[in-house]
């Protein structure tokens, strides 16, 4: 008798591939809030954008003497940190990461409502801390936080029933913390400014600003790199696995960074070890950046991706910075250029880049509705007046940074002019595309 033959073997299954990133707008229209909601959020944080340039040419002479009290520098910084990015991280996150996560917002009436509570707090704000009325700050504190809390609900609401994306949860996860301790430190500062201390003023201050530089939007911006570049140039997702281990490298900085202030003796150790960490994952970041362009069918992101470069090139700049104040007393020139580099050159050029691509992307997708031949991206914005807006504001932050360095009020103020002029132009952006959707909606209605 002959031996039955072997059975064939199975031909092997193909390696499972990352997803490309057009694939997390599958379905996505039904996952969009209304227009005007994210729409909302990205027009006031421009407002607030051009308003941080101006106050910044209207007081030019007190920001030499500023030693990090109240006062108009005080304000401008938090025109961009509270009404540029923080506004903007709301209205991007609940808007984008329900896209990618392919499930609805849950409750889509709230974050309108928040806008209400959210803005008129920033204005409040600012304008306490400008006047130097601690009134007026304690209830726009009040207000801001009372926004945030729904917010962090609602984006934890989102990371809880987020299936797959590990490492764009894990840094959800870690910029809840950071905005956890952030909130925290600002009813500290808040407390200290109406006379009633609860923590000392440098730890306080020490925490705020990595818990909101480095924790909440520095996270948060890490974290959506990795749903927004792959969308943006058509590359491959990042595996989970290196996403984990970036993260965990940034979080282990932020959360070294956030410590170090509360620690007395630790503090110089603690501070170099978050340096080091804060190295490792702007390595590792990058390498996983390098990656999905290398499988990009659209390598060239032309403006906006230089600004995202930028912005890169910045948190760079902000951790050697941070290397040359570790010895440095509180509010030398090279703590203020960390300030500086980390704030407006990492956090808002980047911020800057991506908008000039989200905001283009969700108009056309909300102009698509009801058309056969919906409007293209190009067709809805106004590119032009982009390459005007990077160029200005590169020169207005290296005006700033001489500036700062060498306390020149004129060189402050020609910071000011330029910063005010890009800003205008970034405005001009953003009211063209606003008004061409609204044309194109209203034609889709006829």
């Amino acid at each position: 008798m002959t031996e039955p033959a072997a059975p064939a073997p199975r031909p092997a299954r193909p390696a499972a591939r990352a997803p490309v990133g057009g694939t997390f707008l599958a379905g996505a229209t039904g996952r969009l809030l209304p227009a005007s909601v994210p729409l909302r959020y990205f027009g006031a944080a421009t407002v607030f954008h051009l308003a941080a340039w101006l106050l910044l040419l209207a007081t030019a002479g007190h920001w030499a003497a500023w030693r990090g009290g109240l006062g108009w520098p005080l304000a401008a910084l938090h025109l961009v940190t509270l009404g540029t990015l923080v506004t903007s991280a709301i209205g991007a996150s609940l808007q984008l990461l329900p896209v990618a996560t392919r499930q609805p917002v849950r409750w889509p009436r709230l974050p309108a409502l928040l806008w209400w509570i959210h803005v008129p707090g920033v204005a409040l704000l600012v304008a306490g801390m400008g006047l130097a009325r601690p009134g007026w700050l304690a209830a726009g504190a009040a207000l801001v936080i009372g926004a945030a809390l729904p917010f962090a609900a609602l984006l934890a609401i989102n990371l809880r029933a987020a299936r797959g994306m590990a490492g764009v949860v894990l840094h959800g996860w870690g910029a809840q913390a950071g905005l956890a301790l952030l909130l925290a430190s600002a009813v500290a500062l808040v407390a200290l400014w109406l006379g009633h201390p609860l923590l000392d003023r440098d730890a306080a201050r020490g925490v705020h600003l990595a818990a909101g530089v480095f924790g909440f939007m520095g996270l948060l911006a890490f974290g959506l790199s990795y749903v927004l570049l792959p969308m943006f140039a058509l590359g491959r997702v990042p595996d989970d696995r290196r996403q984990q281990q970036a993260g965990a490298a940034a979080l282990l900085g932020a959360a070294l960074a956030a410590v170090a202030p509360l620690l007395g003796a630790w503090t110089l150790p603690l501070r170099v070890a978050a340096l080091l960490a804060g190295v490792v994952a702007l390595w590792l970041h990058l390498r996983l950046m390098r990656s999905v362009l290398a499988t990009a069918m659209r390598r060239d992101l032309g403006v906006a991706g230089r600004l995202m470069a930028g912005g890169w090139a910045g948190l760079a700049l902000a951790l050697l910075a941070a290397a040359a104040a570790l010895p440095a007393e509180a509010g030398s020139a090279a703590g203020r250029l960390f300030g500086l580099a980390a704030v407006a050159g990492w956090l808002l050029s980047f911020l800057l880049g991506v908008l000039q691509r989200i905001l283009p992307f969700l108009a056309a997708m909300h102009a698509a509705q009801g058309r056969r031949r919906p409007p293209t991206p190009s067709a809805l914005s106004l590119p032009q007046v982009l390459t005007w807006h990077a160029a200005g504001h590169a020169l207005a932050l290296a005006l700033l940074a001489a500036g700062l360095a060498a306390s020149s009020t004129p060189l402050l103020r020609a910071a000011g002019a330029v910063g005010s002029g890009a800003a205008l132009a970034f405005a001009a952006f953003v009211a063209v595309l606003m008004h061409r959707l609204h044309r194109a909606r209203r034609d889709a209605a006829a």
